[in-house]
């Protein structure tokens, strides 16, 4: 859901530079470092998705946040394989599936947790956020 004129967050995150998102705020993590931890959350709910398993055994949730700067290069490969995780995992939602309690309780779970990066993301910088106002839209 986003108000209008809002173009999302992949698009607003396209355009701040690699020292945009390495820039912390409060000893906070960074952009950077919130869209790999994304990135990466979203890789694993996609292998689960075709693969099966459980990918999160093994998980290394805290290597994002060793991340402290990013070059160019880097920022461009982290937000491009955020898009590519999320478009896959959209394809995923699109498509009925039987799960177990204990799966549905995780993808409860992760939307929870994948707003939280979200709406983390949008705060630390004033152009990774929408419009102050408009209304909203589905």
């Amino acid at each position: 859901m986003l108000n209008s004129g809002d173009v999302g967050l992949l698009r607003s995150l396209d355009t701040l530079s690699a020292g945009e998102a390495s820039r912390a705020v409060n000893d906070g993590a960074t952009i950077a470092a919130h869209a790999q931890h994304l990135r990466y959350g979203l890789s694993l709910m996609n292998r689960w998705a075709s693969e099966g398993g459980d990918p999160f055994a093994d998980a290394r949730w805290d290597e994002a946040w060793h991340m402290s700067s990013v070059d160019a290069a880097t920022w461009n490969e982290i937000r491009n394989g955020l898009r590519t995780e999320a478009h896959r995992w959209l394809r995923v939602l699109e498509s009925p599936r039987d799960v177990a309690e204990e799966e549905l309780t995780g993808m409860v779970a992760s939307v929870a947790h994948f707003a939280y990066h979200l709406g983390a993301m949008r705060q630390i910088n004033k152009d990774a956020r929408g419009p102050r106002e408009g209304t909203f839209s589905a």
